[in-house]
């Protein structure tokens, strides 16, 4: 794939870049004084706005949904990673929720879950090998006390439902899809394990292989070649499901069917997205975000419980703020597919710090400085209420929030690289709650 890839386009994640693919201040306080302009919406506003620092009024607004999809204005700010963990702590206490799936490859899910499960493995290690590139802004002090924490929860807590880590996208096809698709293969269907073993002969990832490297390494690739990888891993997948279960199977072997299938799937839609030309860049994106909202669909029908999806933005909304290059964001798949059991969250910012890559050549991310959001902007006026962080349900804001709420203005938005535009957003139109602070600092990426 040439340089004119998805990611050096801007903003949100893409599948690939030239390089992969490759608690916070929640207390209130009084906001500054409201100009003349503003005091319409910013008195509408702040009769639905609540605290931050009162999550059962959140939970309230969450209801009964099983995926909540929690966004973020950037992929590295300190307050957006430790509030997605009280949150997920809150629901977990209080709702039920077991899974916090992340937008992160399938097969990275795989081995933190492993860790979080069963304790098998080193996480800071684990996300050393596999956030990188394009998830390097995954690899970091918040998102490792998480999942520290998620495996303290599950031995303390032996008597309830474990929490469960997932990933839902596919940048990289790493190698633990594919033990999981050769493992039942070797128990439950051997007469297919030549067949299948010789069309994913060079897909597998090699033993040491970096996540980084590898996804760099499915860019340098002829289209041809991509192509002809694309289809070797679908006939896999199309073998798998053809066959079905073995015999008379028991439930247990339904399960094991069931998740070598979900692999086989996994390592398809890698190369399957892989195999699409940059000049068919929107049709890419459409597919990866239909992908992950599958992957997450797929894990709350078959494994239960309720799912915490953290992500951008731009993915767990409803509408694209981009539509020429990301025509239909996951949280428009996952609302098709679950309808009301699907609720999204909007998370906005008015000024700090965020981490970004400076360009698509780079391969660590530096800090930038978010100045105070200028007039016209949405942060601009929601930064006027008199919460200083807070939740308010888009779905009930009074008659002139939402009027407010449905017109597109300058949003920030920060994803891979860093750039000044601020896309057009209508708040209202894309989520149905918003979180608000005023102010973040960047993450601590580990090195």
């Amino acid at each position: 794939m040439s340089h004119a890839h998805p990611v050096s386009r801007r903003r949100l994640l893409s599948l690939a870049t030239a390089t992969v693919l490759a608690s916070g201040s929640l207390g209130t306080g009084t906001a500054a004084a409201r100009t003349s302009s503003a005091a319409g919406p910013v008195d509408a506003l702040n009769r639905g706005a609540r605290p931050l620092s009162d999550l059962n009024a959140l939970g309230r607004m969450i209801g009964d949904a099983h995926v909540v999809g929690l966004g973020e204005a950037s992929h590295s700010a300190h307050e957006f990673f430790t509030l997605k963990q009280r949150i997920f702590r809150h629901l977990v206490a209080t709702k039920g929720f077991t899974t916090f799936a992340l937008e992160a490859s399938w097969s990275t899910g795989l081995r933190l879950d492993a860790y979080v499960t069963r304790g098998s493995g080193d996480p800071a290690q684990i996300m050393r090998d596999e956030f990188q590139g394009q998830y390097v802004f995954w690899n970091t002090q918040e998102y490792l006390d998480l999942i520290r924490w998620m495996r303290r929860y599950n031995i303390t807590h032996p008597d309830r439902p474990q929490l469960r880590f997932v990933g839902n996208d596919l940048g990289y096809a790493g190698p633990d899809a594919f033990h999981h698709v050769t493992g039942y293969l070797a128990a439950h269907r051997p007469e297919l394990a030549e067949r299948i073993g010789n069309l994913y002969a060079g897909l597998e990832p090699a033993a040491g292989a970096q996540a980084g490297p590898w996804m760099t390494g499915q860019l340098a690739k002829e289209l041809p070649a991509r192509r002809s990888e694309a289809d070797r891993a679908a006939a896999a997948l199309a073998l798998l499901r053809d066959h079905g279960l073995p015999g008379t199977a028991a439930r247990g072997v339904e399960r094991a069917h069931a998740w070598a299938v979900q692999n086989a799937t996994a390592i398809a839609q890698s190369f399957t997205a892989y195999a699409l030309p940059d000049e068919q860049f929107p049709e890419r994106m459409r597919y990866r975000d239909r992908a992950m909202a599958a992957n997450t669909a797929w894990w709350l029908r078959h494994e239960g419980g309720r799912i915490l999806l953290a992500s951008n933005n731009g993915h767990i909304a409803y509408t694209s703020d981009n539509p020429d290059e990301f025509p239909e964001p996951t949280g428009a798949f996952l609302r098709a597919r679950l309808g009301p059991d699907y609720v999204n969250i909007g998370l906005t910012f008015n000024q700090g710090t965020v981490n970004a890559l400076p360009d698509f050549t780079a391969q660590q991310p530096q800090a930038y400085t978010v100045t105070p959001a200028p007039k016209g902007h949405n942060e601009y006026t929601l930064d006027k209420l008199r919460h200083r962080d807070f939740s308010i349900d888009l779905r009930t804001a009074p008659p002139a929030a939402r009027t407010w709420l449905a017109a597109a203005r300058p949003t920030r938005s920060y994803g891979l690289y860093w750039s000044p535009d601020d896309p057009a957003t209508a708040l209202g139109r894309s989520y149905d709650i918003l979180i608000h602070l005023r102010q973040v600092e960047a993450a601590h990426i580990l090195r």
